[in-house]
């Protein structure tokens, strides 16, 4: 299997996301975050922020809210079984909050190789944005997928 170089520029359906307190609380309680800011309305406007914000890395969460998040994966003929998850960057630009409605538009935007093609590798952009369009963070992450047809 090697993944097509065609699959560079392929644009992924937008994934849209309701974001709520008690979803943002639960991420929080998950990664032991313990700023009350992050899980207490009144703490958060304490500091300045209109309601609780997003976590840090909460955003990686909202390619997950579709049927299928991997079915990308799968059209290029991956093998789920063969893939890590290889890198993960954020680069925010500013905060989400509780009541917002973001919305996430992917891209492949590269492939490679190495070990001689036993390693393939997809990296994929996203840009995350309010409903309104104002831009919130762009992500990048870096899959890594196990090429059983090469002998190393």
């Amino acid at each position: 299997m090697t993944i097509p170089s065609s699959a560079v520029g392929t644009g992924l359906p937008p994934v849209r996301m309701d974001v709520e307190r008690g979803r943002l609380r639960f991420f929080a309680q998950a990664i032991g975050e313990n700023d009350p800011v992050y899980t207490d309305v009144g703490a958060a406007r304490a500091q300045g922020h209109r309601d609780l914000p997003v976590p840090p890395t909460f955003l990686f969460a909202i390619e997950l809210e579709q049927r299928d998040p991997f079915g990308y994966l799968t059209d290029l003929g991956v093998d789920l079984r063969r893939v890590l998850h290889g890198e993960q960057s954020f680069t925010y630009h500013t905060l989400g909050y509780a009541g917002d409605t973001l919305v996430a538009r992917s891209t492949i935007s590269d492939t490679y190789q190495k070990k001689g093609g036993a390693l393939e590798f997809i990296v994929k952009d996203t840009a995350v944005t309010r409903g309104d369009g104002e831009r919130i963070a762009d992500l990048r992450s870096v899959l890594v997928v196990q090429n059983p047809e090469v002998r190393r």
